[in-house]
């Protein structure tokens, strides 16, 4: 099976953004006369522009990336030392799993009116609710590949008289690692769609989502909407890097599995 070059994947990627533009533009133009509720893609594009060169925008922007690589760093340390000690220990693995499930499924954006109000500062509760939602696709991919791990391998340090914590960080962690990395990729859109909501709800804590707000409270939404296509930008620059980063660190996981890169 041949693979796309990140080169040809990413002007193909492009080519798919711009017909869609393109698409839009067109129906915006030629639709029915009257009132649009939204504005042109050339408009919006337009305000993106005004964006690159806006101050205030770029405050907005490095507060949402701050909390988000400060709750993916707590969620991280949190998640894999969890999921290493519960795939150590697969007794309590068993007995902790229907809750994991549970509190796994609940909608992290359901629960930022009870974070708002349990610790009042919402820059707490975001950063609170960042880790809360980014800490289970970690912990569940480092669980899936503890499962993957040979025994025998386990059994051999074992033997040579290596404790739990050696086993952890001699074979435990390197044979997790892509799984982890997968988890983090999963978690990166997570922790931007979270903190874009606290800040649209709770609009009290710099961000994107309080300029998003704050334009479409001063009949500005083109920009608003510009706001929104670069936070969605973001995202997919973040996971693609960390999809290379992948890429670069575990070509012998694929080579040991077979596994084609993205």
């Amino acid at each position: 099976m041949s693979t796309l070059t990140w080169q040809r994947r990413a002007l193909l990627g492009a080519a798919g953004v711009a017909l869609l533009g393109v698409t839009a533009e067109l129906a915006h133009r030629l639709g029915p006369p009257g009132p649009r509720v939204l504005p042109a893609p050339s408009s919006v594009a337009a305000a993106a522009g005004d964006l690159l060169a806006d101050g205030e925008f770029a405050a907005h922007v490095y507060a949402t990336l701050y909390a988000c690589a400060a709750g993916l760093a707590a969620a991280f340390g949190l998640a894999v030392t969890m999921g290493l000690l519960l795939g150590a220990l697969p007794g309590v693995e068993h007995v902790l799993r229907p809750i994991i499930e549970f509190l796994r499924s609940v909608p992290s954006l359901v629960l930022i009116p009870l974070a708002l109000s349990l610790l009042g500062d919402p820059s707490a509760a975001k950063a609170a609710l960042i880790v809360y939602s980014c800490s289970w696709p970690i912990l569940i991919t480092t669980l899936y590949g503890m499962l993957e791990i040979e025994p025998l391998l386990k059994e051999t340090l074992r033997a040579y008289g290596f404790g739990l914590l050696a086993i952890a960080w001699r074979a435990c962690l390197p044979s997790t690692a892509p799984h982890i990395a997968t988890g983090v990729r999963l978690a990166i859109p997570v922790a931007l769609i979270v903190s874009v909501s606290v800040e649209v709800i709770a609009g009290a804590t710099p961000g994107i989502g309080t300029y998003i707000v704050n334009a479409y409270s001063f009949d500005r939404p083109a920009h608003a909407l510009a706001a929104t296509v670069v936070a969605g930008l973001l995202a997919l620059a973040a996971t693609e890097l960390c999809a290379a980063g992948e890429h670069q660190l575990f070509t012998w996981h694929r080579h040991t599995t077979g596994a084609q890169p993205r």
